[in-house]
């Protein structure tokens, strides 16, 4: 069936971060928000559906997840991504930041250091700081207006304090979908110098065509039992709001200890609604995204085509995968505080400051896709307006 990704459905006083904290987060209330990772997007039918029914139960109770919870997960991860997990290896987590705390948490001691690619997702780094760990950076080389892994420095950066690697694949913000022989060579690196990798990939069901997500913990066993994954349908579906996520950890020894810091913290708790939307979104979602695939494609080449006929300063990176887009913005005349006070005062636009995501994030923006086009329509005009009074 169709699905509709033209309309505009007004989230306004819903108590949703993207809208309705604009004044707070920007200093102003009038702005165009492109920014939280979420989409502006209906849920999938079959996900309306099955809250639906477990909304007339009227007692909504401790839960736990069924055999088909797991199920739902076994098989959408061999069906889209060609990966066998078995059920003893699945976790549920309230959230993939959640997850990647309490594997800090687990499997790192204060003082110790965790290795992270910026310009990343701001959580990575606060996973390590907020927990008394050490940061290591390998940032993102740029080359030919978009990235790769720097591996010389990557070696170079280690030390025996370095335990675990918090890695994004695929890539947010730079929209990086990593190949199987780049993936290969992290988790070589990794298992070379007695790294933990840990792996957020929560947006690997959102890659464009030419491109395919591989799990990295699919490529070996060997690798598998060095790996932590975590991932959710709350970005493929748009339910981040109903905070359910799983954790694939293989390795019987590393799945004891984690679970012994998620019960230490009190976080074997499961959201009802949570469950039931997790479970329906993978058994009945396929189709809607199949079809929502496209349209994103279509909002990315419709920004790529208008910032390279109508404002030329403005370079986007190309996303191999996510719904966000890397905005170089360095071609303006403008410091990074101009910049930000330029999108909010003068483009009428919140968008995410680049610096947000560490070194390598200065002069950029990032900009969410997940909109209907008509949205990304207005906000490209807004930011057009606003550079050409610049220049």
């Amino acid at each position: 069936m169709p699905y509709d990704f033209d309309q505009i459905i007004d989230r306004r006083q819903t108590n949703n971060v993207k809208w309705d904290r604009r004044a707070e987060v920007f200093g102003a209330g009038d702005l165009l928000p492109l920014w939280v990772a979420d989409m502006d997007f209906a849920v999938p039918p079959g996900v309306t559906a099955a809250l639906s029914a477990r909304i007339k139960h009227p007692v909504y109770g401790y839960t736990f997840p069924p055999p088909e919870f797991y199920q739902a997960v076994i098989d959408w991860l061999a069906k889209r991504h060609h990966w066998n997990v078995k059920p003893e290896w699945l976790l549920v987590t309230p959230g993939v930041v959640p997850a990647l705390n309490l594997a800090v948490l687990a499997f790192t001691r204060p003082g110790e250091t965790v290795l992270i690619q910026p310009p990343v997702y701001r959580p990575f780094f606060r996973a390590a700081e907020n927990n008394g760990r050490r940061l290591a950076l390998n940032p993102l080389k740029e080359v030919n207006g978009g990235y790769t892994i720097d591996f010389a420095q990557l070696e170079a950066v280690v030390d025996s304090k370095v335990k675990l690697m918090i890695f994004c694949s695929p890539h947010n913000p730079v929209g990086r979908v990593w190949r199987q022989e780049e993936l290969a060579q992290i988790g070589d690196f990794c298992r070379r110098h007695q790294i933990l990798l840990v792996s957020d990939e929560i947006h690997s069901d959102l890659v464009y065509k030419g491109h395919t997500h591989t799990p990295v913990a699919s490529l070996s066993p060997e690798l598998a039992m060095n790996t932590i994954t975590c991932l959710a349908p709350s970005k493929t579906f748009n339910i981040p709001g109903l905070t359910t996520a799983v954790t694939i950890i293989p390795d019987p020894e590393k799945r004891r200890c984690f679970q012994q810091i998620q019960a230490g913290l009190g976080l074997e708790v499961y959201n009802t609604l949570g469950i039931t939307a997790f479970t329906a979104a993978y058994q009945t979602g396929e189709d809607w995204l199949k079809e929502l695939i496209p349209y994103l494609q279509g909002n990315l080449d419709f920004l790529l085509d208008y910032c390279a006929r109508r404002i030329p300063l403005i370079h986007p990176v190309k996303p191999e995968g996510t719904y966000l887009v890397w905005l170089d913005c360095r071609r303006l005349p403008l410091t990074p505080d101009q910049l930000r006070s330029f999108l909010i005062n003068e483009a009428k636009l919140g968008l995410n400051d680049g610096r947000e995501f560490g070194p390598g994030g200065e002069g950029f923006a990032r900009i969410n896709i997940a909109c209907p086009r008509p949205v990304l329509a207005e906000a490209l005009h807004r930011l057009e307006q606003a550079v050409g009074k610049l220049l």
